[in-house]
């Protein structure tokens, strides 16, 4: 057996197929918003920035990596998604289960309070998912780039409280489920 195999068996045996069906489910959102978004900012390259264009990516490309990757991601959304879905997987219920991926975000059966925080969100992403779409490059692909920074720190936070939560590591923050 190769060491891929035998993680991969550790894995699937510490959290358990449900959880990992939760946070593949979770990471393969992230991951085809990043797919999307990568064409724009990889577009850049063929532009001259302007100097105020190019403060203003860096600048953002930073924002983004604290503000969300850091204590959007790894601080708060990474460690409950892996959480909740160690929940899941302790306390599987055949609908929850199917929708293991929006579990674990918190877009059903969760508290009241992460409930409404995290539908507020997702609207809030959907709209300026919209706004940002209006932009014409290079500013579409300087906003992109820093989202596209932001969900590669989110999916590898979620990787890595995954692998801790697989090594018997509580996670920092509560799963948020109903009592």
């Amino acid at each position: 057996m190769d060491g891929a195999s035998t993680c991969n068996q550790h894995l699937t045996s510490r959290l358990g197929l449900v959880a990992l069906w939760g946070i593949i489910g979770v990471v393969a959102i992230l991951a085809k918003a990043v797919a999307r978004l990568l064409p724009f900012a990889l577009e850049l390259a063929e532009y001259a920035l302007a100097p105020l264009e190019v403060v203003s990516l860096i600048a953002w490309i930073a924002i983004m990596a604290v503000a969300e990757g850091y204590r959007g991601f790894h601080r708060q959304f990474s460690p409950r998604v892996v959480a909740r879905a160690v929940h899941l997987g302790a306390h599987p219920k055949g609908w929850l289960v199917a929708l293991a991926p929006l579990y674990c975000i918190g877009l059903v059966h969760a508290t009241r309070r992460r409930l409404i925080t995290s539908w507020v969100l997702t609207v809030a992403i959907i709209g300026l998912v919209i706004g940002v779409r209006q932009l014409a490059q290079p500013w579409r692909g300087i906003v992109d780039s820093g989202v596209v920074v932001g969900l590669a720190i989110g999916i590898g936070s979620i990787l890595y409280f995954a692998v801790r939560a697989a090594r018997g590591h509580a996670m920092p923050v509560p799963p948020d489920v109903p009592a």
